[in-house]
């Protein structure tokens, strides 16, 4: 399936394969959460993104576009296909993501993709700001259209 080889190259590229594991794997949505075994300076995490998106053949998407806000519309609804989730789609709660991890003592960043205009690809990275401990990866592989 073309989200776990997407997965797997981009959690390989982050020495963070081993260990990794799928939150929620269907046959529309992949979200895979890891640790990362790489040393990366907190100022350098939106460009390791930028990075990891252009090497998977995605182009970067603004997430404060329209675009970006319709995506994140369809992978809540195909998140909720399968999980029961309690109260109203937030498209916002994704740009606060940022804040909360930043009031957790988190350094965090953030960037989505998109992919031959059929897969949106949204990765996440974050440390504790002391610079202790490991790097976490969260992403979200879509198949937009099913």
């Amino acid at each position: 399936m073309r989200t776990h080889n997407i997965a797997g190259q981009v959690m390989g590229s982050l020495e963070a394969f081993e260990g990794s594991r799928a939150a929620l794997d269907t046959a529309q949505i992949l979200i895979v959460r890891g640790m990362s075994r790489k040393k990366i300076q907190a100022d350098k995490l939106g460009n390791i993104i930028t990075q990891l998106l252009k090497d998977v053949g995605a182009v970067e998407i603004d997430m404060f576009s329209d675009e970006a806000g319709d995506i994140i519309g369809v992978i809540d609804e195909q998140i909720r296909s399968s999980v029961e989730i309690s109260g109203e789609t937030d498209v916002y709660g994704i740009y606060r993501m940022k804040e909360s991890f930043e009031s957790m003592k988190c350094h965090a960043d953030y960037k989505m993709g998109i992919l031959n205009n059929e897969i949106a690809i949204f990765l996440v990275l974050w440390k504790d700001m002391s610079g202790m401990g490991p790097l976490f990866v969260e992403m979200v592989i879509s198949l937009l259209e099913a």
